[in-house]
């Protein structure tokens, strides 16, 4: 075992750095480079005149993501269906003003914490924090004002393998009701072999909790095409988190099998979206955080999507402990998408890479705690292909 080795530990898929190799931070993050193009064009003003600029990541295939500085938010997948069309699979909006007042998160970065914390408190090390309540009782997604609603320094990055660029953001001590102040990194790589590629690092001064996400809203097909029920969803977990009815979950890894959480095997996601099941009835569908089947700490196999009318396939792998499958139950014909289409209630899915939700007040679940001295490293890797690949 080498001298890093050593210096390196993992909680549940979360990498933790010790102090003594921060210095080389630049060296252990993964997929910092990026050979492809990295074009960045104007995208407006935000309300208090703050300029945002849309970058385009380009591999040697021609498939694209482009990505705004607000929020990080991702307004663009462009990846080729079975006959090698390229189209956009993930919903948005085309002005900076939507994006501002009436986002449902479409492709933003989450933090400081993603998903939900029941009654919009915790404690840590004997100190209660109170957080905004925006989500009834609950804070969901860092509160009011979270990562999804600040514009990212980005820096393109050159010499490796791909297309990529890094966003950065500090999140002053106290923001949002959360201790420390919290120094956050990510990077979007895109490769030459379709994958996207978000790479995750935070270092705080306090002790806090923290739980980054991404959340694209996904439809397969392209967007505006129609709803995303016959998509076949597998997701590799034997148990799931059960919620109240306010979406914050028990504390019971409850078993997948026989219930309508049972994605193991591959399953239509309109299949049993209706189902008379307590749990579906909270959710008004799925929005529940599953518990994925892993072995190390590594990066493992999460859920894989397929569309059979494009032909088109995102598998999803990471470091993470936990998947949050959302099938878009809220999205009820009020927003108008880029494309031009109202957006429906399933009109797209997410699938979000996380710690469990409410894990601060919940001390069985792997902790979201970051304490000084260590550093936060998360990846998750969206793989594109297709059925004719």
């Amino acid at each position: 075992m080498t001298w890093v080795d050593h210096n390196i530990w993992h909680i549940w898929g979360r990498s933790v750095l010790g102090a003594a190799v921060l210095g080389m931070g630049v060296l252990l993050t993964a997929a910092v480079a990026a050979a492809g193009s990295v074009d960045k064009t104007p995208f407006g003003k935000t309300q208090d005149g703050k300029a945002v600029d849309l970058y385009t990541l380009t591999n040697d295939k021609g498939a694209s993501v482009k990505f705004i500085a607000y929020g990080g938010i991702i307004t663009a997948i462009n990846v080729p269906d079975r006959w090698g069309n390229l189209g956009n699979i993930v919903l948005g909006f085309k002005e900076l003003a939507d994006y501002e007042s009436k986002n449902p998160y479409f492709g933003a970065l989450i933090g400081r914490y993603g998903n939900r914390i029941g009654s919009a408190k915790f404690s840590l090390d004997g100190t209660q924090y109170q957080l905004a309540a925006n989500n009834g009782p609950n804070s969901l997604h860092g509160g009011k004002k979270g990562f999804d609603k600040v514009v990212w320094a980005v820096e393109p990055l050159t010499g490796g393998s791909g297309a990529a660029a890094r966003l950065s953001y500090t999140s002053k001590d106290g923001e949002e009701g959360y201790p420390g102040a919290l120094t956050v990194g990510v990077t979007y790589t895109l490769t030459d072999d379709n994958e996207l590629r978000i790479d995750y690092e935070a270092t705080t001064d306090k002790p806090t909790v923290v739980n980054l996400t991404s959340h694209s809203y996904f439809n397969l097909a392209g967007d505006g095409v129609g709803g995303i029920g016959d998509h076949i969803l597998t997701i590799n977990a034997d148990r799931y988190t059960p919620v109240d009815a306010t979406l914050i979950p028990t504390g019971q890894l409850a078993s997948v099998s026989g219930t309508p959480f049972d994605f193991r095997q591959g399953m239509p996601i309109g299949a049993r979206i209706r189902a008379n099941d307590e749990q579906m009835i909270f959710g008004r569908g799925y929005d529940h955080n599953f518990v994925l089947n892993r072995s190390g700490s590594g990066l493992s196999f999460a859920a894989r999507a397929y569309d059979p009318r494009s032909g088109r396939i995102m598998e999803i792998s990471t470091t993470e402990p936990g998947i949050q499958f959302y099938s878009g139950n809220f999205l009820d014909s009020t927003l108008v998408g880029a494309a031009g289409q109202q957006y429906r209630q399933t009109d797209g899915f997410c699938l979000e890479t996380q710690h469990f939700p409410d894990s601060p007040n919940k001390p069985s679940f792997p902790t979201t705690v970051l304490k000084p001295g260590e550093t936060l490293k998360s990846t998750t890797i969206h793989k594109f292909s297709t059925d004719a690949s």
